[in-house]
């Protein structure tokens, strides 16, 4: 995954279901659906699940916020400690909202 994304289209909501498309540094539209924001660290976080049905596992990026939401720019998290801390905290956080392994 690229450096930075934006999201440049709008969320779509389905039911209780939000989903994102964003594009990456290369152009390349990816979709997930919106699992969650979780605060870290006073730094947000978007945890998403990936459309691609081959991929099984969650995507987190940190999330920094634009005055035009359509903007907003989503920043890989390359520290794996640091991921394993956010996806805890988002655990805590939704605890009864999903099953966890």
């Amino acid at each position: 995954m690229s450096d930075l994304i934006e999201n440049d289209l709008p969320e779509e909501e389905e039911g209780d279901e939000q989903y994102i498309t964003i594009t990456d540094d290369n152009g390349q539209e990816l979709s997930f659906e919106v699992l969650g924001i979780t605060e870290y660290k006073e730094r947000s976080f978007i945890v998403l699940l990936p459309f691609d049905e081959e991929d099984d596992g969650i995507v987190i990026l940190e999330l920094i916020p634009s005055d035009d939401p359509d903007m907003d720019e989503f920043i890989p998290v390359e520290d794996g400690a640091l991921l394993d801390e956010i996806f805890e905290e988002f655990k805590k956080n939704y605890q009864g909202e999903y099953e966890f392994e």
